[in-house]
């Protein structure tokens, strides 16, 4: 291993000669690697980013794993290593499963000897081997609930002091014979992104090097994904097919029978078989040598591979995780902690990198959100009562309390919600005055709890008790019998689909009630109540927990691990991520690497546009952009670019209302017709699945199938209205002809009609003192408009919302340049891009582009003539350059 005051220049591994840029990009990895801690890597998308990634970080792994070993054989203590760093009877108890984990779990907490004497029997009607008083038969057996038993004395720690008689919780992939557990390999490299398809993308480039023959790579993927159970599947939803692949799980280990003290053999319902594909652990082992055999494989591969031997490989893949060199998973799986518990990941002193960065904060706190409407809440009381009402007589004392609780809990959160507006006057002047319909509420986590009068209520031990009871599957699954025998006409469907709206109830209600056990700093409670006009519901209720900050969820990450690598096409500006995530580190305690592009200079154009063909300065701020008179001069601007730009050209507007806005408006004064002389136009739906059928028309203009062009006489290419924030801006590559011209319509700042984004504003700022807060003042403070908000805050409040605006103009004109040979022209239109002061206190949007943007950025300040005369040149230029 090289000495670390030398940055390692050479990496072998890179399956060709490396341009510069990318041997910089390896090279500052690796000694981030080394050093530790946080490291932001920004490379702009078409410079092998992936790639380098790869090559640099496994080769840091190759030559640590060497050292180790050198320290070994020197010093003489065969247990060094990251891996051996947990003494034995800790990492027995992780891997532990069975029995053996919840007995070892049972003693930790002080319940006293798991000898066979002394253990609970498995439920009050099998202990006593006869039917309670109410009850007609095995199903309504199967509804009732474990007794439930609450510690109550001195067992505060997380509602971990309660538990359920007769099973344990089964949420692994334990069949009827054990799994034989790997030797779990340190250190290793966990990668994580977005979408299942970039993850299918990295292990495509992983193959491409060495490393595919001497690693082991496992891909992890949701169980839509991976399930191979086609009456799960057939559930549709994610969240049904989670739900119902744990519930057979639960199944299972009720078909079990039980023997009791007397020898008595009890059975279960034949129907809870559990999941055919984890029966048999032949084929489970079967799955796992065919993986070792053919190497790293996708999700689509673990898919084919599971489908052909016939067993899941959902499991199957978690199964090799411990002996994997190089962990492959989606976001939730590794930042969502109750994810990474499930799985038994352990991120101790490994390395964890994570791309597509520059929405990991807004990604971190989304996982972290709940929210629940009022129609949910009445769906989940009437089944609480419902089922309460059935088996009162034959619960225990601990899941009666705890039920009436839930009931009392749900009905307290309706009544705050249904309390109408019924102030008229106020609601008719709001739409009149065409604000926003809804004026939601926040307030912290106590003061929703004290409006409530529920606040003695501990809900640590609520939440344990809906997690450990199986609650939510007993009283769903009795309200559909239920429901059933009223409405029987529609066999299947009509009962996967009102399962699932059940469960999904229930579950947005455990969400909500585990979000108020965070810290009352930590987010907001948004109320959105039913209002009511001239006694007519308006709206819909709803009740949502934001999280605003996932600092502290990061962190937990950042202590386990050794280092954390945040990888991007754009991250610029840094602020904005560190702020939410890394509030306690300083700019110069997070190492950053920014490259400029492959292309060469002369490949790309990004010019800010301060005026019009007619001479008139482009101002699209919120007050200005709805003019008639600029949204005539930005068609002029246009329709004059339709002339000279070849092939495809997209532009970007701050939102689809904007940009129906302007649509209509060229249409009715003559100008969309000027344009389509010149280019076939298209426009992204709102619809996300739609987006594809456009984005297909739009290249089928700009590049014709042979012998079938739909182009009009006279026409060249196509034009693409789109819009920040929608799927063509986050997740589409312009690439060559698409996007040989990128604009960006004005500086697209989020709405500050959003209160989610004003609490995180004032949090940021520093302005939420919550000791002067008080629900009925919370209430008031929905009034006070945004801008009046954002005006009080004195710097870093302001800093954020110019940040989101920033991340947002970078992604979209991100999407154009994807290689080496590619050109395209990039025009911020607005005088805002072209603004030069030296009051720091106003924020110069250029400063926070891209490098390779940013370098390269020519400000037009005279005429629109000049900007015509630059745009000429440089596809004259470039088409004479690549047409040789």
């Amino acid at each position: 291993m090289e000495d670390s005051s030398t940055p390692r220049r050479d990496f072998p591994a890179f399956p060709f000669e490396p341009y510069s840029i990318q041997i910089d990009f390896m090279s500052f990895l690796y000694k981030s690697l080394d050093r530790g801690g946080v490291a932001m890597l920004e490379s702009p998308t078409g410079t092998g980013k992936t790639l380098s990634i790869i090559c640099s970080a496994l080769q840091w792994l190759v030559d640590r794993r060497k050292q180790q070993q050198q320290w070994k054989k020197t010093t003489e203590t065969p247990d060094i290593g990251y891996g051996d760093e947990e003494p034995d009877w800790m990492r027995d108890f992780v891997v532990a499963d069975g029995q053996q984990k919840e007995e070892k779990r049972g003693k930790r907490l002080g319940f006293g000897d798991w000898d066979a004497e002394k253990k609970a029997p498995f439920s009050t009607i099998e202990s006593e081997g006869k039917r309670p008083e109410g009850l007609t038969g095995d199903d309504d057996v199967e509804f009732l609930l474990d007794d439930y038993e609450s510690e109550e004395d001195g067992w505060d720690n997380g509602g971990r002091g309660s538990k359920r008689k007769g099973r344990r919780c089964l949420d692994s992939s334990s069949s009827d014979e054990d799994v034989e557990e790997d030797q779990e390999i340190s250190p290793k490299v966990y990668f994580t992104s977005r979408t299942h398809s970039q993850l299918s993308q990295f292990v495509k480039e992983f193959k491409r090097t060495v490393f595919a023959s001497e690693l082991n790579l496992i891909c992890l993927g949701s169980r839509k994904n991976l399930c191979v159970n086609p009456d799960v599947l057939k559930l549709g939803s994610a969240n049904r097919i989670n739900e119902r692949c744990l519930e057979l799980q639960r199944n299972r280990s009720n078909s079990k029978s039980k023997v009791q003290d007397n020898n008595r053999r009890l059975h279960r319902p034949k129907h809870s078989s559990g999941c055919p594909m984890l029966r048999k652990h032949n084929l489970r082992k079967s799955f796992k040598d065919k993986i070792r055999e053919l190497g790293a494989l996708d999700i689509e591969d673990l898919h084919q591979l599971g489908s052909k031997i016939g067993t899941c490989p959902y499991y199957g893949s978690r199964d090799m995780i411990r002996a994997a060199d190089l962990v492959v998973l989606p976001y939730q799986s590794l930042l969502q902690k109750s994810s990474r518990e499930s799985l038994g990941l352990n991120l101790k002193n490994n390395i964890v990198i994570i791309d597509e960065a520059h929405n990991l904060a807004d990604s971190l706190t989304n996982m972290y959100n709940a929210r629940i409407t009022s129609a949910q809440l009445q769906q989940v009381l009437s089944h609480l009562q419902l089922y309460l009402e059935k088996f009162r007589k034959c619960l225990g004392a601990g899941n009666r309390r705890y039920i009436q609780t839930l009931i009392e809990v749900t009905k307290s959160i309706l009544r705050l919600l249904l309390s109408h507006q019924d102030d008229d006057s106020k609601f008719s002047a709001c739409l009149t005055e065409s604000a926003p319909l809804e004026e939601d509420n926040s307030m912290t986590i106590n003061e929703f709890l004290f409006s409530l009068d529920i606040d003695n209520i501990n809900f640590v031990k609520l939440v344990h008790y809906v997690k450990e009871s199986n609650i939510i599957h007993k009283v769903s699954g009795y309200g559909l019998k239920v429901g059933s025998q009223i409405v029987l006409e529609d066999a299947d469907n009509q009962r996967i689909n009102v399962e699932g709206s059940i469960v999904s109830s229930f579950q947005a209600l455990a969400d909500v009630l585990l979000r108020l056990t965070n810290k009352d700093n930590e987010g907001r409670i948004i109320l959105s109540r039913q209002r009511l006009l001239n006694s007519r519901q308006i709206g819909d209720a709803y009740l949502k927990y934001v999280m605003l900050s996932g600092d502290r969820i990061f962190t937990e990450i950042m202590d386990q691990t050794h280092a954390i690598v945040l990888a991007g096409g754009t991250l610029q500006p840094i602020e904005e991520s560190r702020v939410r995530l890394l509030p306690a580190l300083s700019i110069d305690q997070v190492q950053f690497f920014t490259c400029k592009h492959i292309v060469p200079p002369e490949s790309i154009l990004p010019i800010a546009v301060s005026c019009g063909p007619s001479g008139l300065t482009f101002d699209f701020s919120y007050n200005s952009r709805s003019s008639p008179s600029m949204i005539e001069e930005l068609g002029r601007f246009i329709a004059n670019l339709v002339a000279i730009v070849p092939e495809g050209m997209v532009v970007f507007f701050s939102s689809f209302e904007y940009e129906g806005q302007v649509y209509s408006a060229w249409k009715a004064s003559g100008i969309l017709p000027k344009i389509l002389k010149k280019k076939r136009l298209f426009r992204e739906p709102r619809n996300n699945v739609d987006v594809e059928v456009v984005l297909r028309e739009y290249k089928e203009s700009i590049y014709p199938p042979s012998g079938n062009s739909k182009a009009d006489p006279g026409t060249s290419g196509a034009i693409l209205l789109a819009v920040v924030g929608g799927k063509i801006s986050e997740g589409i590559n312009f690439s060559d002809g698409m996007g040989r011209c990128v604009i960006m319509v004005g500086l697209p700042y989020p709405s500050l009609f959003d209160v989610e984004l004003i609490e995180r504003i004032k949090h940021i700022e520093g302005l939420g003192d919550t000791s002067q807060k008080t629900s009925r003042a919370s209430s008031s403070e929905s009034v006070q408009s945004g801008f009046d908000i954002l005006r009080s805050c004195k710097q870093r409040g302001k800093e954020y919302y110019d940040n989101l605006c920033m991340k947002a103009v970078n992604q979209s004109i991100g999407r154009a340049i994807r290689h080496v040979h590619d050109y395209a022209a990039v025009l911020l239109v607005d005088w805002r891009y072209t603004y030069n002061s030296s009051n720091q206190n106003f924020s110069r949007p250029a400063d926070k582009l891209p490098i390779w943007i940013r370098d390269r950025l020519v400000f037009a300040t005279g005429s629109y003539g000049e900007v015509h005369r630059l745009l000429f040149q440089f596809y004259q230029h470039n088409r004479q350059k690549f047409c040789r």
